[in-house]
């Protein structure tokens, strides 16, 4: 028989011909360094390759066993329904190679269902068929993982990103010169040191403090696919837990690194600023203290990427993401801006247009009260709140959290951007005491716009944080706002006009 004498070819051979399914269709078949995934019509059918390297082993059938069980338990967390069973690999007497057959089991397989082609948000990505509520879902999911992961105290830290970044750092220095600039290198590798000196402190911390939990460890948007509406993460990190039980920003951090090489920032902004709100109350302001930690983590990942391409060949890849890693490895210029204006007036449009342009590390902290009081409710971002939730004390709280995730953001190094009605003569004067406080520039911008097109803007909104009607621009236009310092900018324009002013006057660099 062609093949016996080779077990590893000879199941190829059979899988991919259909045999070893019981099929005349043939699987294509999809090879990485570690595994070869076949894929049928509604099957994808997974076997770990028989290898042994510096970070995994699946040497022996056993070993690629205990690998592929891990994985549909570990995945299971994900994707429950994509990942279906472990099957063993047989030789019959006759000498033919059958999944789940009689005769001696000589490999094992993981057997997942089949998403579509196109489904994973890589490909969605190229195609212009990712959007940013698309993004927002993920980073939800993300957070409710996360939220639910198991906290490892014996994982993470300081010593674990030390670890992880001297790993990276010899795998570059084997490639500079050879398919990696020798300069850029370097200065990526001191870069990364001395980042790692200051976050030191903060990473022992949060690993102390339970952000270091068993994660995906590997979580771009090739690992996230489509499934009917609701993006969902799968094949997570399974054979080191050294690259999968770690800081719970780091894990996100290989997101928002996707997003913004790929030159989608906006993408990356959305995801960082929804996950910090949909994480537990209680998270939120360690979280936005730990954006600190960005500039690290996303240079982390970068270089990862960039070191895989240069083993694999993909000179190109390995120097953009080379790069990416360099810019994202300096640090952000902390400042506030403050967005105000009464309801219909555009301050959200206009503070998600310009929170991605402050920094590359996927922009600025963006806070909107709308999502803050719906969080803070209990409830989904777009649910309506009933008028209790709109009294003068409910509306304190809400400031209150805004402004403590401010000090915290740039506690952290972060730009942050406020978005408010900021009505009250003490709330633009409280945002301007916490840039004071935390020797930051802060800029205020007062959007204004006649009462007709307040009342059209806020009678078309659909799907959106904010529950103001016509009623509550009507009330709002009786307010007594006090004197207004802040630079004022007519919003009666359309959206990319007002963000075109705005960014002159915060001097941020224009689309």
């Amino acid at each position: 028989m062609a093949g016996a004498d080779d077990p590893e070819r000879a199941i190829v051979a059979a899988v991919s011909s259909g045999a070893a399914l019981g099929t005349r269709e043939p699987a294509r078949m999809i090879e990485t360094h570690a595994a070869r995934v076949f894929l049928t019509a509604n099957r994808a059918y997974k076997l770990k390759r028989p290898v042994c390297l510096a970070y995994l082993d699946f040497s022996t059938p056993e070993k690629r066993r205990a690998a592929l069980e891990e994985e549909l338990r570990l995945n299971r967390r994900t994707a429950p329904d994509l990942y279906l069973e472990v099957a063993p690999v047989t030789r019959g007497a006759d000498g033919a190679i059958k999944l789940s057959g009689d005769g001696e089991t000589v490999d094992w397989a993981l057997i997942m269902k089949r998403f579509p082609d196109g489904a994973l948000l890589s490909e969605r990505l190229a195609a212009g068929k990712l959007a940013r509520t698309d993004i927002e879902k993920l980073a939800e999911a993300v957070a409710r993982f996360h939220a639910e992961a198991e906290k490892r105290t014996d994982a993470g830290g300081v010593a674990a990103m030390r670890a992880v970044a001297a790993l990276d750092t010899r795998e570059l220095e084997a490639f500079a010169g050879r398919g990696l600039d020798a300069q850029a290198v370097a200065v990526l590798n001191a870069s990364r040191a001395a980042l790692m000196e200051e976050a030191a402190p903060l990473l022992d911390e949060r690993m102390r403090a339970g952000f270091v939990r068993r994660c995906h460890g590997d979580l771009h948007l090739g690992n996230v696919f489509d499934d009917a509406g609701t993006p969902t993460p799968f094949d997570c990190i399974e054979f080191d837990e050294r690259l999968a039980a770690i800081d719970v920003l780091y894990d996100l951090a290989f997101l928002l690194m996707d997003l913004a090489e790929r030159g989608r920032v906006d993408f990356a902004n959305a995801a960082m600023n929804r996950y910090l709100v949909a994480c537990p109350r209680g998270e939120w302001e360690a979280n936005a203290r730990a954006l600190a930690l960005l500039p690290l983590f996303l240079a982390e990942r970068a270089a990862i990427r960039a070191h895989v391409a240069a083993r694999a060949g993909r000179c190109g890849d390995a120097a953009r993401y080379l790069a990416w890693a360099v810019r994202a490895a300096k640090r952000p210029e902390p400042r506030l801006v403050a967005v105000g204006g009464l309801s219909g007036t555009g301050k959200s449009v206009l503070a998600r247009s310009l929170a991605p342009d402050f920094c590359v590390h996927a922009g600025a902290l963006h806070l909107r009260t709308d999502v803050l009081r719906k969080r803070l409710a209990g409830v989904g971002a777009t649910d309506r709140l009933p008028p209790e939730a709109y009294t003068r004390e409910a509306g304190a709280r809400v400031y209150e959290t805004m402004f403590t995730l401010a000090r915290a953001g740039l506690d952290g190094g972060h730009p942050v951007v406020l978005d408010a009605v900021f009505a009250r003569p003490d709330e633009r004067a409280e945002a301007a005491r916490i840039a004071r406080a935390a020797g930051v520039r802060f800029d205020g911008l007062w959007l204004e716009a006649r009462r007709a097109v307040l009342i059209e803007r806020v009678a078309r909104r659909k799907g959106d944080p904010s529950d103001a009607d016509a009623a509550v621009v009507e009330r709002q236009m009786r307010y007594d706002l006090g004197p207004i310092t802040w630079r004022r900018v007519d919003a009666t324009p359309e959206p990319g006009k007002v963000a075109t002013e705005a960014r002159a006057v915060l001097k941020l660099a224009s689309d």
